[in-house]
């Protein structure tokens, strides 16, 4: 399935505007839509708000009126395209519902990308935040059951288990031990510099997310997990952003972002199951292919370079979709590194480093012996109501450390060996 998104034939730029009439979609029924068909509408409402806030940044950095006016108006479609799929939220579906949604969209696209990648930085990258994303889903599960009555794994259909991962107080990390080596876009595969963007702008809406509703919500535990979990997502951000390209100019890194968007749009229209929201996906794609061609004639004028020196091989690779079964492989990964923390560019387990290093000295400070970090109280709370946590697992947890049900575990990936 060859697609080169610079041989398509596009529209203008200024007909992707399109009237409140457009804009104002009906939203997903909450019941009946497919978890997958929402888990793309989280990733391309996160993709668009990537590409909005890079267009302002650019523009605050561009001292060329006429450049500056050409961003603009490509900016306001995509503003227009975030407020359409935004839009696809129900009123009915409640925060703590949707972020259920966030965090199998992260657990998910992350093991999806893992999967594939070939860059073992980047892979072992993803496989790191893959664990703390995953216990993260396991934690608001139990907030959600706990305080609405609403069972998670009927939100997930079952597709992604719900069980502990490297505990969320295990996380809290110091900001210099989330810094990667960056890719050279020049060398890398074409994949991995998707990959990077792709996951960089998917954690970063996970993190505004949790930033803006932690104020909002209605319980104070809640209010305190949402604040812990944001830290780690500004981790997360931290870590997936330091893998980006750094040596490219504005204008490239524009286009690399169109790329990115027509290349998750085309995705999207692949793999959707949902036709009215299919034709959505149709209309995005058309309209961000106008983007991406106009902004590779801006590359040529403002730089004199072709598109073919950013994209030597412009061809999409395969689409990125959701369905395979990714609960073997997220298993996988649970059990070789429940117990690593991240030490410099890399990654150790804690059992075999100095009690001394700065990690366990910030692990003291912050969390202390643990019982005051909400993301601990709310299971704590669980088993002391139920007398047990709330799971859904399709066999046991193959960390033994985590598989009592009556006790959250504090001290798997944050105690070194005595």
């Amino acid at each position: 399935m060859s697609f080169n998104p610079f041989e398509q034939k596009t529209c203008s730029v200024r007909e992707g505007l399109e009237s409140w009439k457009k804009i104002f979609v009906e939203p997903y029924d909450k019941t009946k839509t497919d978890p997958f068909t929402k888990l793309r509408i989280i990733l391309m409402n996160g993709t668009e708000f990537e590409a909005n806030w890079y267009s302002h940044q650019f523009s605050r950095h561009c001292h060329d009126q006429d450049l500056r006016r050409e961003i603009a108006e490509i900016r306001r479609v995509e503003q227009q395209q975030q407020k359409k799929i935004s839009g696809l939220k129900p009123l009915n579906e409640s925060i703590l519902e949707t972020t259920i949604g966030y965090e199998q969209l992260a657990v998910e696209l992350t093991a999806n990308l893992a999967k594939r990648e070939k860059n073992d930085d980047v892979k072992d990258a993803l496989n790191f935040a893959l664990l703390e994303d995953f216990d993260h889903l396991y934690r608001f599960s139990n907030l959600l059951k706990m305080e609405h009555g609403i069972d998670a794994s009927v939100l997930v259909d079952k597709r992604t288990e719900i069980t502990p991962g490297r505990p969320t107080i295990s996380e809290h990390r110091l900001a210099q031990d989330d810094v990667r080596h960056h890719i050279d876009a020049e060398k890398a595969d074409p994949f991995t510099r998707l990959c990077t963007a792709i996951i960089t702008a998917a954690e970063q809406q996970t993190m505004n997310y949790y930033m803006n509703v932690a104020g909002f919500y209605t319980s104070e535990l809640g209010r305190k997990m949402f604040s812990e979990i944001a830290m780690i997502e500004e981790q997360h951000v931290t870590q997936y952003g330091s893998l980006m390209d750094v040596k490219c100019s504005w204008l490239t890194g524009l286009i690399e972002h169109e790329y990115v968007e027509c290349y998750l749009y085309w995705s999207c229209v692949q793999d959707e199951t949902d036709p009215r929201i299919k034709e959505i996906w149709e209309t995005c794609l058309c309209q961000e292919l106008a983007h991406l061609h106009k902004v590779a004639k801006l590359l040529e004028k403002y730089e004199k370079k072709s598109y073919k020196d950013v994209f030597p091989a412009p061809e999409f690779p395969e689409p990125l979709t959701f369905g395979k079964d990714n609960i073997d492989y997220v298993k996988s990964v649970l059990k070789k590194t429940s117990w690593y923390t991240s030490v410099g560019e890399g990654y150790a387990d804690v059992r075999d480093m100095d009690c001394n290093y700065p990690y366990f000295v910030w692990q003291g400070k912050l969390n202390g012996c643990g019982d005051h970090t909400p993301t601990h109280q709310v299971i704590d709370l669980y088993i002391k109501n139920f007398k047990e946590d709330f799971r859904y697992e399709t066999s046991k947890n193959p960390v033994k450390e985590l598989q009592d049900r009556t006790r959250d575990n504090t001290c798997v990936g944050r105690e070194c060996k005595k």
